[in-house]
């Protein structure tokens, strides 16, 4: 099984050797952005599925990421603060947002697979 899941809303999920879940968007996501200028990253503590709990700014719009499973926000990527352009040079790697512990780790198999994000991808174009 990989470990990386995909939501409609072109959020990655990657799941760490510790249970934890870091949180990003796609490649696809951030070309359609354009240049991120500003990320404002969630406090930690406990979100509901769906719930907003960052904010993108580009030079093209403001974005919401929303808290793709419910869970805690227990660690945030703080190098963005000072340089948000990581979200586009890294979107994968580097630029992810932050990491959660989610309330049942069962819950990412309802997610896309990568080959499942592809077709999404494809009947969305």
């Amino acid at each position: 099984m990989s470990t990386l899941r995909f939501t409609p809303e072109h959020e990655w999920l990657r799941l760490e050797a510790t249970g934890e879940l870091t949180v990003g968007i796609t490649t696809y996501a951030q070309e359609a952005l354009g240049d991120v200028v500003f990320v404002q990253l969630p406090e930690p503590g406990e979100y509901a599925e769906g719930n907003e709990v960052a904010v993108l700014e580009s030079v093209k719009a403001a974005s919401n990421i929303s808290m793709p499973l419910n869970g805690s926000v227990v660690a945030v990527n703080q190098a963005l603060a000072d340089d948000p352009e990581l979200v586009n040079a890294s979107p994968m790697k580097d630029g992810w947002f932050f990491r959660i512990q989610v309330a049942n780790i069962a819950d990412l198999d309802t997610l896309m697979d990568q080959e499942g994000y592809e077709r999404f991808l494809a009947d969305n174009a």
